[in-house]
């Protein structure tokens, strides 16, 4: 597959290239090139908020019928193409072909789900302390939002912030994740091909330092999403304070799973390999921590080596392959160097951690798994968005949850147990925005709230109904009726 594409930015309704341009190359074979995607320029960015702020005016006072009605038609067109731009995602992402498919249709979802919610728009009364008053309380638009997004979900992510943008009257510039622009791209033209204000929104594709950091600091931007690693949102968090903007921020994560005595095996050992390796380990909710109960230790550690093993990593558009490449070369050097620095704080290899070679040149690497580790090393300690797990070792309940709890992230975190005492005693007592009991850290629903506790999350959080605290403002009337007489 050879057929290239010339990615442009989005900039106020109208599709512009630049001079400056970066190869996008399939991770799954090297010598496909996808295209060149253009860098935006900080005078695009200028003419990109100025739309926007224009636009989200005139969307607001369209009012929440014609809201609904956009948003219902773009996640119904993302749901029939998803197989179409599944294929783009896993061409340049490196996911396999039926979870770059399932992406697109979630993304749909997400556009749907906050169809209705712009009808659900359903303000409140107050009675005031002095007589003769009414009190009314709506929502209204934050403004216009900068939407930061990684590579990893280049359209799930994404969808599942513009979405309740528009949806809540708002307009949105974009910068997605330069690896994957054609997917982003892709998505941003099913929506600017509605029947919205020009430059409602807007994508610019372009460096973090670069194009991120103008959006962040520009004055024209009310509130900022982002999602990415704990260093940028610091950055973001500092830069958008001074400016008082408002933020949501979803960032790192180093997510448990507890696997106790009474746990179903099978049911452990599935969800733990799934949680860890899928994605090539590159979700916020991968399962890098296994923390076993010695008496099941050995048992699980032997299962999980197996099921590491007998993962077919391949092409990512290959029938049948589990495990995609990871994104790039600079991640696969990454990953590796995590391989050696478990190994030289004493972690013991047990399988994998090695680059692959297969029919095409692409950034392929076994599945890893870690055992007679410690919370201490910075396999333990630090994300790494790689399929590695690491095993730990606990002799009780209290300690798997100690060691769970000592994290500076707060993402996710599950527990596999029988007992019901346990289940409910790690509910009300991990310290993790996302709880998972018998069920693998990573696969999460979109009408719920998401985020984390601790250096994952700041901010708001995203999806479902929570959304509506970060997308809109309040507003609060006091109106004096007069005298009846």
């Amino acid at each position: 597959m050879n057929l290239q594409v010339e990615t442009r930015n989005l900039i106020a309704g109208r599709w512009i290239g630049t001079d400056r341009k970066v190869a996008n190359v399939n991770p799954s074979d090297l010598s496909d090139v996808i295209g060149d995607h253009a860098q935006a320029t900080r005078a695009q960015l200028d003419e990109a908020v100025d739309a926007a702020g224009r636009a989200q005016r005139v969307w607001w006072a369209a009012g929440i019928q014609k809201r609904h009605d956009v948003l219902m038609a773009i996640g119904t067109e993302l749901m029939a193409r998803a197989g179409e731009i599944g294929t783009l995602i896993s061409r340049e992402e490196g996911k396999p072909l039926a979870e770059g498919t399932g992406e697109v249709y979630r993304a749909g979802q997400f556009f749907t789900y906050f169809a209705a919610e712009a009808l659900r728009q359903i303000g409140d009364t107050a009675q005031s302390t002095r007589p003769g008053i009414e009190i009314d309380v709506r929502r209204e638009p934050v403004g216009v939002v900068a939407i930061i997004s990684p590579w990893n979900f280049p359209v799930a992510t994404p969808a599942w912030k513009i979405a309740p943008a528009l949806a809540f009257g708002n307009a949105a510039i974009w910068k997605p994740a330069s690896l994957t622009p054609a997917s982003a791209a892709a998505m941003a033209e099913v929506i600017a091909r509605q029947d919205i204000p020009e430059g409602l929104l807007s994508m610019l594709i372009g460096p973090g330092g670069e194009i991120g950091r103008a959006m962040v600091e520009h004055p024209g931007i009310d509130a900022i999403s982002f999602t990415g690693s704990v260093p940028v949102g610091r950055g973001i968090a500092a830069s958008a304070i001074a400016g008082m903007k408002k933020i949501q921020m979803e960032m790192g994560s180093k997510n448990p799973i507890i696997v106790m005595d009474d746990a179903d095996m099978d049911l452990a050992v599935a969800h733990a390999a799934g949680a860890a390796f899928g994605a090539s380990g590159q979700k916020c909710t991968a399962a890098s921590r296994l923390i076993v109960h010695d008496a099941v230790h050995d048992q699980f550690v032997e299962r999980l080596v197996d099921a590491a093993k007998a993962l077919k990593v391949g092409h990512a558009l290959e029938d049948g392959t589990q495990i995609g490449p990871v994104v790039s070369a600079g991640q696969l050097k990454a990953n590796l160097a995590y391989v050696d620095a478990g190994q030289g704080e004493g972690a013991e290899l047990l399988c994998g951690g090695t680059r692959l070679e297969r029919a095409t040149e692409g950034h392929y690497m076994a599945p890893a798994v870690f055992a007679g580790t410690t919370n201490d090393m910075r396999v333990n300690r630090e994300e790494m968005f790689a399929p590695i797990t690491c095993v730990m070792k606990a002799g009780s309940y209290d300690e798997a949850l100690s060691v769970a709890n000592d994290s500076d992230f707060g993402l996710t975190a599950g527990i596999m147990t029988r007992s019901l005492a346990r289940a409910s005693h790690f509910r009300a007592n991990m310290r993790a925005g996302t709880l998972m009991v018998n069920l693998p850290t990573a696969g999460t629903d979109y009408h719920v709230p998401f985020g984390g506790m601790g250096a994952s999350s700041y901010g708001p959080r995203e999806q479902g109904q929570y959304a509506v605290e970060f997308y809109t403002t309040v507003k609060t009337a006091y109106v004096f009726a007069g005298d009846p007489d």
